[in-house]
């Protein structure tokens, strides 16, 4: 405890003040030790001294707290730098993107579960405070994530057992009223309960924000974004562009070097698109290429989403639009051609369907999907060849599925079924071949000459190919 600033309080309340702080800080050692020079303290004259027995007991059990070395300036040097450039502001301080966006209520409530993190700082006003804690109405993030949640409703539940003890027998939660500001880290998230608790301990924050100071702040303390975000609310004609030029960062001439400077970006090797001044120092997967084929792959996805949930509902014409958009996003993407090929194998188009599957094995060779579809439209196109009486393409088709699915037990069936049948069929051949009593010669033209026509009407067209 700061024994200067005790003496000059002391000095002025006089003897009851220092009775009570004997009663209330009994059991804190800080004060045992200062205490037996505080008893020699000179007290100005009961008259000229004005206290209040209200604000004596008050002190006396803060004690701990307003006379803590702590409030004094005793941050590193590093942390006064950091402090210094918040308030000097050397770059610009936007409010959050989707502020300036049309992003429904539902989704941004839903990101924010999906990306709030346990260590993320967080800032809220008190609404409520019960035995076991109290809950904050979420205004927004403060560090890292940048997002402001005022108009979410959003709340978090600060657990008694998460507030530190500012003393050895008070109630931490004396210390709080409804409306303080709170600046506190997420202690646990669960995304399906939608359910958000907080802590006030410095262990509980993230080690990237480790710097930053929990508990009760003031306005002046809450985010710039945040008070700027509310400003831009509060009027619909502001722009983004506006808001930017108006911020004091944005004229700071040093902003590009400071920028740099804070995303570790060499100012020898800077990246650009000019090959001459291309860092060698970047993987492949950060080129704009590579990065691209993700987006793209996103995308897609998305699309087959919503065309797989089309399908669902029986709205054939509606997914086929959806497959057909993702593979113009991304021609190769697997899902959407197991898609597609499933719901041309839906609509009869057998051919089709099995285009679509041979072209996802080709870009996924051990998709599962894929190659169980597949198998099962080759059984189906070899039945429609075999009602033809194409039997040869349709024993190929057959071999083929159980080249993907040796334990299909419908193409074991299948394949076992016309190989008999091509088999009684070539001695049908030779048998009538033998029975007729002609010279080599002829016999043997006409033996040919009914095998080929066997031939002919047991394989496929030309344009039947067997993959």
């Amino acid at each position: 405890m700061d024994r200067e600033l005790l003496r000059q309080c002391l000095a002025y309340h006089g003897e009851p003040l220092l009775s009570k702080l004997k009663c209330e800080q009994t059991e804190n050692p800080d004060f045992e030790a200062v205490v037996s020079d505080l008893c020699k303290a000179t007290y100005e004259s009961s008259a000229e001294r004005r206290g209040n027995p209200l604000v004596e007991q008050f002190i006396a059990r803060k004690a701990d707290i307003l006379f803590c070395p702590a409030w004094k300036i005793t941050t590193h040097q590093e942390d006064e730098h950091e402090e210094e450039e918040e308030a000097a502001e050397p770059c610009a301080v936007m409010p959050p993107l989707e502020l300036f966006m049309e992003v429904s209520y539902e989704e941004r409530r839903a990101m924010l579960y999906r990306d709030l993190e346990r260590g993320d700082i967080v800032v809220g006003r008190i609404n409520n405070i019960r035995e076991y804690g109290f809950f904050l109405t979420l205004l927004c993030t403060a560090a890292g994530l940048k997002r402001d949640v005022e108009d979410l409703e959003l709340s978090a539940l600060c657990h008694i057992r998460e507030i530190p003890s500012t003393g050895s027998h008070d109630d931490p939660l004396s210390y709080y009223q409804i409306g303080d500001f709170i600046r506190a880290a997420v202690k646990d998230i669960d995304r399906y309960q939608e359910k958000i608790t907080i802590s006030l301990h410095q262990t509980s924050v993230s080690p990237s924000f480790e710097r930053v100071k929990l508990g009760v702040i003031t306005r002046e303390d809450l985010p710039k974004h945040y008070s700027r975000g509310v400003c831009a609310a509060a009027d619909s004609s502001e722009t983004y562009e506006r808001l930017l030029r108006g911020c004091h960062g944005y004229h700071n001439p040093s902003v590009v070097d400071y920028l740099l400077e804070k995303v570790g970006v060499s100012d020898t090797h800077p990246p650009s698109v000019m090959r001459g001044l291309q860092s060698k120092l970047f993987r492949e997967e950060d080129f704009a290429s590579e990065i691209r084929k993700k987006q793209s792959a996103s995308w897609a996805l998305k699309c087959v989403r919503a065309g797989v949930d089309h399908f669902k509902h029986s709205r054939h014409v509606e997914a086929m639009n959806e497959y057909n958009k993702a593979l113009d996003i991304d021609t190769n993407n697997v899902e959407a051609l197991v898609a597609r090929g499933a719901l041309y194998a839906n609509k009869g188009s057998i051919m089709k369907a099995i285009t679509d599957f041979e072209l996802a094995l080709e870009c996924s060779p051990d998709h599962r999907n894929a190659k169980k579809y597949l198998c099962q439209t080759l059984v189906e196109r070899g039945k429609q060849l075999e009602e033809q009486e194409k039997l040869v393409t349709a024993e190929g088709l057959y071999r083929r599925a159980l080249s993907l699915d040796d334990l299909n037990p419908e193409a074991q069936e299948a394949l076992q079924k016309i190989t008999e049948t091509i088999q009684v069929s070539c001695d049908s051949v030779t048998v009538s071949h033998n029975a007729q009593h002609q010279d080599p010669e002829t016999e043997a033209a006409k033996w040919n000459s009914a095998m080929f026509t066997f031939i002919i009407h047991t394989c496929a067209s030309p344009r039947e190919t067997i993959r």
